[in-house]
């Protein structure tokens, strides 16, 4: 849907520019005839301007051609600055062309000039130029508005400018035709200086497109789009640059660094969704930058900086000591085949990053605990021995009072020992403390018993629960 939309667009600037030549070129041809026949100084500068529009609408065709062709290993963002720079060539034609027609102008007023003659041909080639350029320049502007082309913007403006300075120079024949042969230098002075202001606010707006400038108010939408959704902490900077009919943005945000990497991924598209609904001009690229939040836990920045350095951590214990010093203790992951001397240089740099999170004084120790990185084959025990192991899990758990209705019990061999898993159930209101230390001595008893067993791994649930 997007490419057909964009084909389009294409199309309609390419056909708009198009109507643009062959009515610039169609009225440039009439004034000229009209100035050689009358010796209007101000049809004569009205001809040059249109050679020039021709000149620069041939040149908006090419632009708006070039610009619509997608993004290249040069050109990453694409061709659409072609317009701009068209527009801002069409400008540069537009000052040279009045600073000729004015030095012309004030040759005549001082005397230096010929006749001039208001001829019925004359007023019908300008009241036919007013008509032209009126009803182009509506269509430019509309096809502009619609496709956002900065090129055809820029026609659109010259040919308003066009209508205006016609109206002048129709001004001078009247004149010219009650008397007063100077009208016409003077309304050709006219003409000049009123598309000089209009190449000043045109070349000013290319200008800003060619330098990057940030389109009006354009930051404070994205910020305030981006505000608005969950997960965004802080916005921290908004670039934004035009691009032909595209505004490409590049926006840093702040999300909490307790989010994991999915978790900003899925913040990001948020944003991006959102900017896509409310703005769809913007192109935007988004960085999420993890902030430290003021009302973080002292164990949540401690899983922060495990996680930040890869390493696994449990049974995490924060004290505050009574000289107000926090002592920490935790449980340190590693491969069970590593050597103790890897694993202490692990722990070590560990503990150092916890101390200087939590200040000076801070103490810090770590119990290395062995894990089984790869998988392990596991090999079901046969009946009598899984009966067996069964039966000491339910004495285990009744004899503790805490547990029951142990279920879901499987064992299976593997080349570290033989590893357990059951489900039992437990009181809802029970804590998962109690519940931990209950199963803890159940896992105790078996491996007791059965000096085969690695591990059992028990699953609590509430007696509700089926």
């Amino acid at each position: 849907m997007t490419n057909n939309a964009n084909a389009s667009q294409a199309e309609q600037k390419e056909a708009a520019a198009l109507s643009s030549i062959a009515a610039s070129t169609g009225m440039t041809i009439a004034k000229a005839v009209a100035a050689v026949t009358t010796g209007s100084l101000g049809l004569l500068s009205e001809a040059i301007h249109g050679l020039l529009d021709v000149g620069a609408t041939v040149m908006t065709w090419f632009a708006v051609r070039i610009a619509d062709e997608p993004a290249d290993d040069l050109h990453h963002y694409g061709h659409a600055k072609i317009e701009s720079v068209a527009a801002l060539f069409e400008t540069g034609l537009l000052f040279l062309a009045s600073g000729w027609i004015i030095w012309e102008a004030i040759q005549r007023l001082l005397g230096h000039g010929g006749d001039v003659e208001a001829s019925w041909v004359a007023v019908a080639v300008v009241v036919a130029s007013i008509l032209v350029d009126f009803f182009r320049a509506r269509n430019l502007k509309k096809v502009a508005a619609e496709t956002g082309s900065q090129a055809l913007e820029a026609d659109a403006l010259h040919f308003s400018s066009d209508m205006w300075s016609s109206a002048v120079v129709l001004v001078g024949l009247g004149f010219v035709w009650f008397g007063f042969p100077l009208g016409d230098a003077i309304a050709a002075i006219g003409v000049s200086l009123f598309v000089c202001l209009a190449g000043w606010r045109l070349g000013k707006r290319t200008i800003d497109s060619l330098m990057d400038a940030a389109p009006d108010g354009i930051a404070d939408q994205v910020k305030a789009v981006a505000e608005g959704i969950s997960g965004v902490v802080a916005i921290e900077r908004v670039r934004a640059r035009p691009s032909g009919a595209k505004i490409f943005v590049d926006l840093d945000i702040a999300v909490s660094r307790m989010r994991s990497l999915d978790d900003m991924a899925a913040i990001k598209e948020r944003v991006v969704a959102a900017m896509a609904a409310a703005l769809p001009q913007v192109d935007i690229a988004i960085v999420a930058h993890p902030r430290a939040l003021d009302d973080e836990t002292v164990h949540e920045r401690i899983m922060v900086i495990a996680r930040n350095r890869g390493i696994a951590i449990h049974h995490l214990t924060v004290q505050t000591l009574a000289d107000e010093r926090m002592s920490v203790s935790l449980d340190l992951e590693v491969d069970g085949r590593m050597p103790l001397a890897q694993a202490h240089e692990v722990a070590t740099g560990l503990e150092e990053a916890i101390e200087a999170e939590l200040g000076p004084g801070s103490e810090v120790e770590t119990h290395i605990e062995p894990i089984t990185v790869d998988r392990l084959a596991g090999l079901d025990l046969d009946a009598a021995s899984l009966a067996e192991i069964r039966g000491e899990l339910e004495a285990a758990a009744e004899r503790g009072g805490i547990v029951s209705d142990v279920h879901a019990v499987r064992a299976r061999a593997t080349d570290e020992g033989v590893i357990v898993n059951f489900h039992c159930h437990a009181a809802p209101t029970l804590g998962v403390a109690e519940l931990h230390a209950a199963i803890d001595d159940v896992e105790r008893a078996v491996r007791a018993r059965h000096l085969g067993v690695r591990r059992v791994i028990g699953h609590g649930e509430p007696f509700d629960c089926p």
